[in-house]
């Protein structure tokens, strides 16, 4: 990476599908700052779309009144998205590892998103506070440590 210190980006986005490319390139032009490969772009890019159409969904049932908060840490080893709603909260650990075999089978669409996000990113963490504070932290590094 360019001789990057650790760097701070925020977004604060009205909570509409439409907005989803505007996240997207938000993200794409700072995680490619970042250094990281187009292949991570894409997993990063794809991840914070799942977190995001989650909170569209689910957290704020589509109000377009409701506001997406989105913090970017971009430092020499990573990159760490935060995504905070005030919406409707869950427990991410009571959701069952999907049947991948199943969904092709029967052709669901739906449902994957926090799976394709524990996939893709190196570190997903939540924290949930319904009403006041919810968020997903997503992080990527740079050089991905071998398990």
């Amino acid at each position: 990476m360019k001789n990057v210190r650790k760097q701070k980006f925020k977004l604060r986005i009205s909570s509409v599908t439409e907005n989803l490319e505007i996240i997207r390139e938000f993200i794409n032009n700072i995680a490619h700052k970042g250094g990281f490969s187009e292949e991570s772009v894409d997993q990063i890019e794809l991840a914070v779309d799942e977190a995001c159409t989650n909170v569209i969904k689910h957290a704020y049932n589509y109000s377009s009144k409701r506001m997406l908060d989105i913090s970017v840490f971009l430092d020499n080893e990573k990159i760490e998205i935060i995504i905070i709603d005030k919406g409707a909260g869950f427990n991410p650990d009571s959701l069952p590892i999907p049947n991948l075999e199943k969904y092709m089978r029967v052709a669901k669409v739906g449902g994957l998103g926090i799976h394709l996000m524990r996939t893709l990113m190196d570190e997903v963490n939540f924290s949930i506070n319904p009403g006041k504070k919810n968020q997903v932290s997503l992080v990527k590094y740079l050089s991905r440590k071998s398990a």
